[in-house]
């Protein structure tokens, strides 16, 4: 696995840590030492973080589900038959994958597909291209997801003023402008930081599921035989029933468990008891009541499965229904925004993607992050859906397929885990795997046949993406290739120095590379045009280990490689933002002092041009050069004073 181009010589590969001690299975992450009360709060957090994707989902999992069957939706077995499959649904995907199975496989606390990709290198203790590529993959459709997920949980709670009463179809026409306005708002608050709304997100989605779980018990006594859905008898019936018909309904019944993923990649943020009691003891039971109470309308009331969520509203209660709602649609699209963000520090330091400018927008969390490139790239994504699609329905067709991508992907990297990290044997593995990869392979299967209506869209993207990564990995390993092969070795250089002495100046040198072996691009300039070496040269390297954060007492390794050069390698986890001048504060504590400023920083910038006769194809040397220049500073990247960085630039070809 390439690691990140912090220097602007070539890719830092990512640390192994290979004999480091596996994570117990028990409860990691970060819910450990509270009290009641704090993991009260914790939970109440992760409702409105974790859960809020899935709690929008009633808006149109039912409706659509519905509108494919045979019936239109109002026969009994039909009704019974979808509510059936969505209540097995939420139990098979999940609570017994995610919340039993595959919350079990933190990477030090953290999880999502990235961290679970990186678990997989260090379980099998080397680069596997196979892993790598899965990540990839994995880390391509989510974004696709984070497109769609602001687009159809805004539209589907504003398209209630379809049947607000006292309207009657005078607003229709505005639903649109109205949802791309609230969601250009979202957009343009991102970099003023969400800290200051975030501890309103829980108890606002708490607010919204007791509302959920209210209107479903309300309607399951409209007619209480719908609790015969319970049973998956009647899911197989209705699934048998409709023939091949059926197998295309799946697509729609998944529609109820996108955002399950959520629970594994926020589990860094409250830990896994406060989002396992949340799901099953507040969550869980009111989606279900929910979907069994819409259920119950339609079986009384067919003509209700043309929308049977906003006709479950009573008129009395449909204002204060309608405001909640649109509070919780936007509270899950700024959590799908804000996992974006974090997704991209993560590739970015694993090295799947350039250095991109990353903003803390909150001097107390460190996870309080903006990243202008992706919040520009979702906005944009999010108006042309809202411009080409402009109904929920039509986006519920383009919704799933990513999804059910990074969740089979989540399933082939949990087996390298389960076989190498938990030494489980094939058969217990293949007992435990197979299942959830068949029920992946199925929602999968039936989400691609959604491609003509709409599906092509996250998969048009996480393609581009997918491109755009390897492109970025590829580049950086040749270039990294050349390097190694245009340079000469540090220690060759050193024992040239001792033979011919240039001239020595007072002060520190840092010269930031990524391979500390061979001389820096800079030092040889240096060298070259002011023939001039400092007092102290340090060669200095920023890894990315494959686990989320390193401790401080880890963070800086130094080397001593003669009486003028000593090699200092600063690692940081994929969930760190890298700060130079910080981890130069820890050297101090270990005997290699420096004062800041009268310490030199040499940066080495290659100008790449494309070669047509070596490395990857023309166009994808232009896509890579075009990265390289659109990089976030180095300097700026690593929060290097810039009245101390000195730049030396090379040209060289790939």
């Amino acid at each position: 696995m390439a690691g990140a181009d912090p220097h602007g010589e070539a890719p830092a590969s990512a640390e192994t840590q290979p004999n480091a001690p596996t994570p117990p299975p028990g409860d990691g992450g970060h819910a450990g030492g509270h009290g009641g009360a704090g993991k009260r709060a914790l939970i109440i957090g992760a409702i409105g973080v974790v859960f809020g994707d899935i709690g929008t989902s009633p808006f149109y999992a039912m409706r659509e589900a519905l509108a494919h069957s045979r019936s239109g939706g109002t026969a009994e077995l039909a009704v019974l038959g979808v509510v059936s499959l969505v209540f097995w649904a939420l139990i098979l995907v999940v609570t017994l994958k995610y919340v039993v199975f595959l919350m079990r496989a933190d990477n030090k606390g953290e999880g999502g597909t990235l961290a679970l990709m990186a678990l997989a290198q260090h379980a099998v203790g080397r680069r596997s291209a196979l892993i790598f590529i899965l990540g990839v993959c994995g880390a391509a459709l989510f974004y696709g997801d984070g497109i769609i997920t602001p687009a159809v949980s805004v539209l589907g709670a504003i398209e209630g003023l379809k049947d607000a009463p006292g309207l009657a179809g005078r607003v229709d026409a505005f639903v649109l402008p109205i949802s791309a306005g609230i969601l250009i708002g979202l957009f343009m608050i991102q970099s003023r930081g969400t800290a200051s709304m975030a501890r309103w997100f829980g108890p606002l989605t708490a607010v919204w599921f007791l509302v959920l779980g209210g209107l479903g018990l309300y309607h399951i006594f409209d007619d209480v035989s719908i609790l015969r859905a319970l049973s998956p008898h009647y899911g197989v019936m209705f699934l048998f029933d409709n023939g091949f018909l059926g197998f295309v309904i799946l697509g729609s019944v998944f529609l109820a468990v996108t955002g399950a993923e959520a629970l594994y990649a926020d589990m860094g943020h409250f830990g896994k008891a406060p989002i396992r009691q949340g799901w099953l003891f507040f969550v869980l039971p009111c989606l279900a009541l929910n979907y069994m109470g819409q259920g119950g309308l339609v079986l009384a009331h067919p003509e209700a499965a043309a929308n049977p969520f906003w006709m479950m509203v009573p008129q009395i209660a449909y204002w204060p229904v309608f405001i909640i709602a649109t509070i919780a649609a936007v509270i899950a699209s700024q959590a799908v925004i804000t996992g974006a963000f974090s997704v991209t520090q993560q590739a970015v330091q694993l090295g799947l993607l350039p250095r991109i400018s990353i903003l803390n927008t909150s001097e107390s969390q460190a996870g309080q992050i903006f990243v202008p490139a992706v919040n520009m790239m979702l906005m944009v994504g999010v108006l042309f859906l809202l411009a080409v699609f402009q109904t929920s329905s039509n986006l519920a067709a383009a919704y799933g397929i990513a999804v059910t991508g990074s969740m089979f992907v989540d399933s082939l990297l949990a087996w390298f885990v389960v076989r190498r990290l938990w030494k489980w044997s094939t058969g217990l593995s293949l007992l435990v795997l197979t299942p959830f990869l068949t029920l992946d392979l199925v929602f999968l299967t039936s989400n691609l046949l959604k491609i003509p209506q709409g599906a092509w869209f996250p998969l048009v993207m996480g393609a581009g993406l997918l491109v755009v990564m390897w492109t970025w990995v590829r580049g950086s390993q040749i270039l990294t290739a050349k390097t190694r092969k245009d340079s000469l070795p540090l220690t060759d250089l050193i024992e040239m120095l001792r033979a011919r002495p240039p001239h020595r100046v007072p002060g520190t040198a840092i010269f930031l590379t990524s391979d500390p072996e061979v001389a820096p691009v800079a030092l040889m300039h240096n060298l070259k045009h002011n023939k001039i070496l400092h007092e102290k040269n340090v060669i200095l390297t920023v890894r990315t280990s494959d686990r989320p954060r390193v401790p401080e007492d880890k963070r800086v390794q130094i080397e001593p490689v003669s009486d003028d050069f000593k090699r200092l390698t600063i690692t940081y986890g994929f969930m760190e933002q890298p700060n130079v001048p910080k981890a130069l504060g820890v050297c101090r504590r270990q005997g290699l002092k420096f004062d800041i400023m009268s310490t030199s920083f040499f940066l080495g910038r290659r100008s790449v041009v494309p070669s047509a006769t070596q490395g990857m194809p023309l166009w994808q040397d232009r896509l890579y050069i075009f990265l390289m220049r659109n990089a976030a500073n180095p300097t700026d990247f690593f929060h290097i004073p810039p009245g101390r960085v000195v730049e030396l630039g090379a040209q060289v070809s790939v």
